[in-house]
């Protein structure tokens, strides 16, 4: 049996820091994935889906600026810029594993389970560890119905040799908008089809409300109060059966997608026999993100039932948290910023801090500022039309308590806005700030 000071379930970036600042202070580590390193952002999901992104962007630039300097859109060519992403993506896992041998680390490739309160299964060998930590991430949601295996996951989306002609996703979640905004604008008939009556429900529905036109204009077929209830394979396609309280409709695609969301990959890790403590979140924590019920264990990232989002940083944050803890003792406590987040279809959709129905649960006493403006100069330069605000002011403090936007470039104005929340900057004092003009962050001052 290999005995270690610190055993890690999981190589995305939350293990991967938990494993490297370990063993920079002298700890012996060992750290196991069954999936090549690197986890879902950088192997599958954020990196090379922005990867795919900007192929598109380009075509989408170019389509809105057409007669205005512009006579030509261009084509994306899948098959390049599938090579492109996958430049990135077979890069990743050796480079991290070179990292793990120039610090010590003893690396496994098998999925693990747990024997007692600080020994695993780790593929044919058995692993004692002083402390422990679960750090394996999320992984799709296992679709029960009748067909459910016909669906692929959003790995075999960004593992495309060629785009299918029609595509439906199921789920109206950033997964399946995001997708279905790159497929659209390959050329691909797309649909998505949600079971709640509205998509992307964690997010200001005000601006939700902006993004479900943009998709719509896309030619995106959006069909909202329908539970998807079987798949079959009929004549070389695949038949979506969709029930709402009103109806039972069909819906025929090439491909299917399951974008229906991404609970914890902790269910097959035996946690009961180390006596873990868990949710349909994640494994429960304390403030120092140990087990509430193992003190031999710690978890970190989206395999963590936490108060952090499932956001690559935060898995970055938790994991130093984690680290921190192990090497010295319980001392540092689980703090989370403001955590941006956003929906990379085009126009983008970004979010930090409380929405409005937030804030008011909270008694905040608020001042709300709502506005399209797409007769704004940066919205008509680039010729976009959903460009739209809400931010959330408590009144007392003249401090921001969120803000939410959906336009060009959105992705990149949100961090200012989390910069403000965090330094709780007041509001005069960013009204009298000089940004760089004209650029897309000089139109903050006039959304306060």
């Amino acid at each position: 049996m290999k005995e270690y000071d610190v055993f890690i379930i999981g190589s995305g970036m939350a293990g991967m820091t938990i494993a490297n600042k370990c063993a920079s202070k002298g700890l012996t580590v060992g750290i196991t994935d069954e999936l090549p390193y690197g986890g879902t952002c950088a192997l599958r999901g954020c990196d090379p889906k922005k990867v795919i992104i900007g192929a598109t962007e380009v075509r989408d630039f170019a389509k809105r600026l057409k007669g205005n300097g512009i006579d030509t859109i261009p084509k994306v060519n899948w098959k390049d810029i599938m090579a492109f992403k996958q430049s990135f993506v077979d890069a990743m896992p050796p480079k991290i594993e070179k990292g793990y041998e120039k610090n010590g680390i003893d690396t496994f490739h098998s999925s693990a389970k747990f024997l007692t309160d600080n020994t695993l299964e780790v593929g044919n060998e058995k692993v004692k560890a002083n402390k422990i930590v679960i750090a394996s991430g999320s992984k799709p949601r296992v679709l029960e119905f009748e067909g459910g295996h016909f669906a692929k996951s959003s790995t075999d989306f960004l593992n495309l040799e060629e785009l299918p002609k029609s595509l439906l996703f199921i789920g109206g979640g950033y997964i399946a908008f995001e997708f279905a905004h790159i497929a659209a604008r390959c050329g691909a008939e797309v649909t998505i089809v949600h079971r709640g009556e509205n998509p992307l429900e964690n997010f200001e529905q005000d601006i939700v409300k902006y993004l479900v036109s943009a998709t719509e204009e896309l030619g995106i077929k959006l069909i909202l109060n329908t539970d998807v209830t079987a798949i079959e394979r009929v004549d070389g396609q695949y038949r979506v059966e969709g029930k709402s309280t009103e109806k039972t409709e069909f819906f025929e695609a090439e491909a299917v997608f399951n974008s229906a969301g991404r609970p914890p990959a902790i269910f097959d890790l035996d946690l009961d026999k180390a006596n873990i403590a868990y949710t349909k979140k994640g494994v429960t924590v304390n403030e120092y993100l140990q087990s509430t019920s193992n003190p031999n264990v710690y978890s970190a990232g989206d395999a963590t039932d936490s108060e952090g989002l499932p956001l690559t940083p935060v898995a970055v944050l938790e994991g130093h948290t984690v680290a921190s803890n192990i090497i010295q003792g319980n001392y540092k406590e689980a703090s989370y910023p403001p955590m941006p987040t956003v929906v990379f279809t085009l126009p983008a959709m970004a979010s930090v801090g409380y929405t409005e129905s937030r804030a008011k649960e909270l008694n905040y006493n608020i001042r709300v500022n709502f506005k399209e403006v797409g007769s704004w100069f940066n919205a008509k330069r680039l010729n976009v039309k959903e460009y739209a605000f809400k931010t959330i002011i408590e009144e007392e403090t003249q401090t921001i308590l969120g803000a939410h936007l959906i336009g060009p470039h959105t992705e990149e104005t949100i961090n200012l806005f989390a910069m403000a929340i965090k330094t709780k900057m007041k509001v005069n004092e960013i009204r009298t700030m000089i940004f760089s003009y004209p650029t897309l962050a000089s139109d903050i001052p006039h959304m306060l």
